[in-house]
């Protein structure tokens, strides 16, 4: 019986099985294969290196501006009268621009002195007497007079400069520290003083502002001078 069907040109068949078993060459195409000439995790780093740059110059100013303090000690010493120390001092003032228009615009300013009396001793220093000395500085604009006023012992001085004001504020004279009979003869003992602006005394408004900004930052450093019985 011949054979029926469908008669395939000479060659055809075995191209055909060819096809089956050979897979089609797949070409790659830009929209299916995207080339990047700088991978992803290359450019991870630049993210954070901007945050660590920001965080620098953000500090930076910062740790300038206290490098020097607004307020300084130039000296301090102490006197023995009467049985009871004394202590002597002069502080220069240097209040910033902010600081000085809110004076001007009628904001009293409240300017303390932190004083401590230390005994010496080589595990932790005990503190004898703890004082603190208040003047509230004031402008009066109707005089155009500057008031300092002493809160400890409610004495109120008038000056017709702010110059003036500040001289008088920054001479401390004969203020008493401590009775000499508190002090042991074979201790050693020291004196340290701190003055700064209190920023809680600043109108409410202002308080959050003065927190944070450098212009009201004011203070001195401590200043220590040893007290020997």
């Amino acid at each position: 019986m011949p054979a029926t069907g469908t008669s395939w040109p000479p060659g055809a068949g075995r191209s055909r099985q060819a096809a089956r078993s050979c897979p089609a060459k797949t070409e790659w195409t830009d929209s299916t294969m995207p080339v990047s000439a700088n991978p992803p995790e290359s450019r991870s780093w630049r993210p954070r290196l901007r945050v660590l740059l920001l965080g620098l110059l953000t500090v930076l100013p910062l740790q300038t501006l206290r490098a020097e303090h607004a307020f300084v000690v130039k000296s301090m010493e102490t006197n023995l009268v009467d049985g009871v120390y004394q202590l002597d001092a002069r502080i220069d003032f240097h209040f910033s621009g902010p600081a000085l228009n809110a004076l001007e615009s009628g904001v009293p300013l409240l300017i303390l002195y932190d004083i401590q009396v230390k005994q010496e001793r080589w595990y932790w220093n005990r503190t004898l007497a703890d004082l603190e000395q208040g003047y509230l500085l004031l402008y009066h604009a109707l005089s155009e007079k500057f008031i300092l006023q002493n809160l400890n012992s409610g004495v109120q001085e008038h000056y017709a400069s702010l110059d003036a004001a500040l001289a008088d504020l920054g001479h401390i004279s004969r203020l008493p520290l401590i009775d000499a009979k508190l002090l042991e003869p074979d201790a050693n003992y020291f004196v340290r003083l701190r003055v700064h602006l209190d920023i809680e005394s600043l109108p409410a408004p202002m308080r959050p502002l003065a927190y944070i900004s450098s212009d009201w930052d004011l203070d001195s450093d401590w200043y220590r001078w040893p007290l020997n019985p």
